[in-house]
């Protein structure tokens, strides 16, 4: 299944009344399935959730917990990054060497991988013993 193809179809069911700024988001996890997110705005701005993050939650709830490879697209002049927090929660789920293709309604792709999206990222070795 395509990513692409995912990621633009679920764009498309965004609830963004606001910025009206829709963004669709796919994702692979390990087995080889696709699980789609988009964004979901809220009156109280930051009660919204990214499309990463519904993604990374669908697969969550089928019981995945490593993606290998992501899809974002937005109505954008240029390719448009995670933000901060879907980078690091990306980085929960996924390598450093993991894909993540940004890319434009009109079809402008960027490639990045998550270690070059999230440098230096937060990760459990920086816990370092007594947690958990």
């Amino acid at each position: 299944m395509s990513l692409e193809k995912v990621a633009r179809d679920v764009r498309d069911n965004a609830y963004a009344p606001y910025s009206n700024f829709r963004v669709g988001a796919a994702i692979r996890g390990a087995s080889g399935a696709v699980y789609a997110g988009c964004n979901v705005e809220n009156v109280a701005y930051p009660e919204g959730t990214c499309a990463e993050a519904g993604a990374i939650a669908a697969m969550i709830a089928a019981g995945e917990t490593r993606l290998t490879e992501v899809y974002v697209v937005a109505d954008s002049p240029h390719p448009v990054t995670p933000c901060g927090g879907c980078r690091q929660k990306l980085a929960e789920f996924g390598t450093g060497d993991v894909v993540v293709t940004l890319a434009t309604l009109e079809g402008m792709t960027e490639a990045m991988t998550l270690a070059e999206l999230l440098p230096g990222a937060f990760g459990q070795h920086h816990l370092g013993t007594g947690h958990g």
